[in-house]
Order: C-alpha cells, then sequence, then structure tokens
C-alpha cells in the first residue's frame, strides 16, 4: 500500500518519480505534516512488524531526516537501540532544524546515549534550561515549561542512573511519578534505580500497581521480575523476565534481565543465549555483547571475553565500565602494564567525584600496581578505595599484603585483623596474618642465628 522508494547508504531518500516533498496542510495547526516524512515512517514500522529491523532502521532514518519534526521515528531508533553512539550523534548533526527550532536540537541530544563526560552532559541541560529565558515573549509560556519538562527530567534521571548516583536518580523519578504516574519511561529508570538501591517494598509497590493498570505491557512483568530479582529469589524473576520478552519481544530491559537472572546462578548456556537474542536485536546497545564478555571471563576464556568486550567497545566506546572489564581481562592474562592502562582510562571516563559504584575498579588498579611492584602507589589507591567504601575484604587484604611485601609487618597485621573481621573464615588472610605474626618476631633477631 505504502509504495517503495529508494535511499542512499545515508538514509536520504530519493525518489524518481517526483523529488518535491509532499505536505499537508492539518487545519488549527501552524505547521505542516511533512507526508513523505509520516510514509517512511509507516514503512519503517511495517519492516519492524515483518522482523526486517534492518530496513526499519533505514526508513526510521529516512522519516527524520525528510522531518525532524517525526520524534515519533527518532524514539523508535533510541528505544530499540537501532544506532551505536557514534551512528545517533552523527545522525543528530545531519538533521536540518529551522531557526525556531533550535531547542528541539538540543532536547534531541539529550534523548540519545549519554556517555559523554558529565560536563559535556551537564551543558546540554543547561542549554536547554536557559533557552527557556532566551526566547521571544510570544512562546515565552511554552518554553518557561522545558525546564520542568517531565521528558527531559526523565532524561537527567537516565543519566543520574548511569553515572551510578542511584540515590539522585530515585529521587528525582519518585518526584517526577508524583507528578506523571503515567509515565512510562520514567518508570523503567525509577525500577532500575530502586533494584540497585535495594528498595524491595517500592519495586513490590510499583509492580502490583504496573500489572493492575498494564497487564498487557512488558514493563509491567518486568517490574515483578525486578522485584523477584531484588529479593534472590532467581528462579521466579527469571519466569517473569521470560513473560515480558514473550509480551514484547523487542523490550531491551527484559532480554537483559532474564540473562543476568541466569548469569547469578552460574547458568551461563542459558545466559549467553539470552544475551545473543538481545545482542542481534538491539545492534545499538553494548551491554549485552559485553556481558558475553563477562561470561567468557567467568569461565577463563580471556582471549574470547577480550574479543567481545573489544566489540561492545566499537558500539559505545565512551562506557567507562568497559575499560574496566578490559582491564580486568589483561589483568588475568598477567599483562599488568596493559591493565593499569585501561583502569586509569576507566577512572579518566567516570563522573567525578567517584562514587561507590566504581570502588571495585579503584582496587583493581591498586592490585595491578602490586602485582608490578610499585607498592606507594598500590597502597595510595587502596586507601583511596577505602574513602569509598570501608567494607570491602579485597581493599583490606591488598592493603595487608602489599604492607607485608614492604617488611612493614605491624600495619599489614593490622589490616589482616581488619579483613577478618568482615570475614572471619577467609584463608589467604587467616593464614597470612600467622606468616607476618612470625615474621614480626623474628625482625629485629640477629638473622644469623640459625633457628634450625
Amino acid at each position: 500500500m505504502l509504495g517503495d522508494e529508494k535511499f542512499d547508504e545515508h538514509g536520504n531518500v530519493y525518489d524518481s518519480k517526483d523529488n518535491s516533498a509532499m505536505y499537508l496542510d492539518k487545519d488549527g495547526e501552524d505547521r505542516e505534516i511533512n507526508i513523505s516524512s509520516a510514509i517512511c515512517f509507516l514503512r519503517g514500522k511495517a519492516y519492524e512488524a515483518l522482523e526486517n529491523r534492518a530496513q526499519a532502521r533505514q526508513w526510521y532514518k529516512a522519516a527524520i531526516k525528510a522531518d525532524p519534526l517525526c520524534y515519533e521515528a527518532l524514539e523508535c531508533l533510541i528505544e530499540n537501540h537501532m544506532l551505536t553512539c557514534e551512528e545517533e550523534t552523527s545522525l543528530l548533526s545531519s538533521l536540518q532544524f529551522g531557526p525556531e527550532d533550535g531547542w528541539l536540537s538540543s532536547f534531541y541530544s539529550c534523548l540519545i546515549k549519554k556517555y559523554d563526560k558529565e560536563i559535556v552532559v551537564e551543558a546540554k541541560f543547561k542549554e536547554l534550561e536557559k533557552e527557556s529565558s532566551k526566547s521571544n515573549p510570544s512562546s515565552q509560556s511554552l518554553m518557561c515549561t522545558l525546564k520542568d519538562n517531565t521528558d527531559l527530567l526523565a532524561c537527567k534521571a537516565e543519566y543520574y542512573h548511569q553515572c551510578g548516583e542511584y540515590q539522585k536518580c530515585f529521587e528525582l523519578t519518585s518526584a517526577l511519578l508524583e507528578k506523571d504516574p503515567f509515565h512510562l519511561k520514567c518508570t523503567l529508570v525509577h525500577l532500575a534505580a530502586a533494584m540497585e538501591l535495594g528498595h524491595s517494598n517500592e519495586l513490590y509497590l510499583m509492580a502490583c500497581n504496573l500489572v493492575k493498570d498494564y497487564p498487557q505491557k512488558a514493563l509491567s512483568w518486568f517490574a515483578v521480575g525486578c522485584y523477584y530479582y531484588c529479593i534472590k529469589k532467581y528462579d521466579q524473576s527469571r519466569r517473569y523476565f521470560s513473560k515480558a520478552t514473550s509480551l514484547d519481544g523487542t523490550f531491551p530491559p527484559a532480554w537483559i534481565g532474564f540473562g543476568n537472572a541466569f548469569a547469578v546462578r552460574e547458568e551461563g548456556d542459558q545466559a549467553m543465549s539470552a544475551y545473543r537474542t538481545a545482542a542481534r536485536l538491539f545492534p545499538g546497545c553494548h551491554l549485552p555483547t559485553l556481558y558475553i564478555g563477562m561470561e567468557y571471563m567467568r569461565t577463563h576464556s580471556f582471549k574470547l571475553a577480550e574479543q567481545f568486550i573489544m566489540q561492545a567497545k566499537a558500539i559505545c566506546s565512551s562506557d567507562p565500565l568497559v575499560y574496566n572489564e578490559l582491564g580486568v581481562v589483561a589483568y588475568h592474562m598477567k599483562e599488568y602494564n596493559q591493565a593499569v592502562w585501561w583502569f586509569e582510562k576507566t577512572l579518566a571516563l567516570i563522573p567525578t567525584p567517584i562514587t561507590e559504584m566504581w570502588e571495585p575498579t579503584v582496587v583493581n588498579l591498586a592490585h595491578a600496581y602490586r602485582k608490578l611492584k610499585l607498592f606507594h602507589e598500590a597502597i595510595s589507591f587502596y586507601e583511596k578505595a577505602l574513602t569509598l567504601s570501608t567494607k570491602s575484604l579485597s581493599t583490606y587484604a591488598g592493603l595487608a599484603y602489599t604492607y607485608h611485601l614492604q617488611d612493614n609487618f605491624t600495619a599489614a597485621i593490622t589490616y589482616y585483623h581488619k579483613a577478618l573481621w568482615l570475614k572471619p573464615d577467609d584463608p589467604f588472610c587467616t593464614e597470612m596474618l600467622n606468616v607476618a605474626l612470625v615474621d614480626e618476631c623474628r625482625h629485629g633477631i640477629d638473622p644469623k642465628i640459625d633457628f634450625h
């Protein structure tokens, strides 16, 4: 019914029959609807329904290029992770906005993946909020609402979640959902933040309300899966994540949750299967590929792990988690200099100040320095890790062992004790504490005396 047109590899449509754009003047609106863009969008929807996602992606790109106001096309591209970070950025830069639509360009740039440096992302949000005051009086009432616009604030919440600022994210989404309880994008971010913070009561209430209001939506059953995952009932969580994927096979969080529910029980084959499906369905999302790499790492297939993590880096080259995992692979392969380089790159990419979420990266870097016998640097990073979290056995054990290697037995014994306070039956710390006590007893005694 829609007919067919040709487009180049950049998504620009050229129709041999008629190159003039078609418009339909809609009564009561000051803008005309671009029919050629609407037709491209419908073709995209049709191809997506036929599960031809490559063609769907091209037609969605064609739709938004024909008319940058075709927001639905951009939403489909972003929500379904059809484009990589670079492709999203280049698509936005190619759009021809009218002089009065500058704010829309800024708004679109807040919608796409937000793995830039925090200065860049914060600047985007500030720019949009500033545009409110710059607009002319006739559109003042419209623009002033942008500062408190729920879509923009949901993007901000998504950014906080990505940075690991889960409490900040949770507070913002809670306020937003009070204002607009039916904002489903915000609901998804709220569920993710609640799960990270372990708010099982909140997840239970959200899941009950969603299932009651939207029994046919994947998001509702995803919320139930999140609740069971949060209370560590992984079999039930798996069942509900699976139900979410059967209701909507193109809902990315459900596939990733489904894979994670298998991975947490070390059921690698089923986890890999879920991640592979997600990687195939959502080529612009780097997480499934990254998780496949992490699963290979768990089974000590480090070369394969590195290969998949590198693929994830090609899809999204600015996510610090990718570099952390590359560092872990290099560490396991005993390439400690390379590991240090990856971990330092991770710390350079994460937003400041460093949150507790990134404490393992700081500890990893300290371990790598210790392996290189750079003990002062190692101690400095272990101490930095202790400012982020005081309940990490790995940090205390690493710090104790580093002091032990420096023959600082008193400090080593102190930190072995602190580690054993966290986990009294840890075999490494128990054994090394005995060795350190013996070493300290012998310290100061004339080494020429033979005790044998």
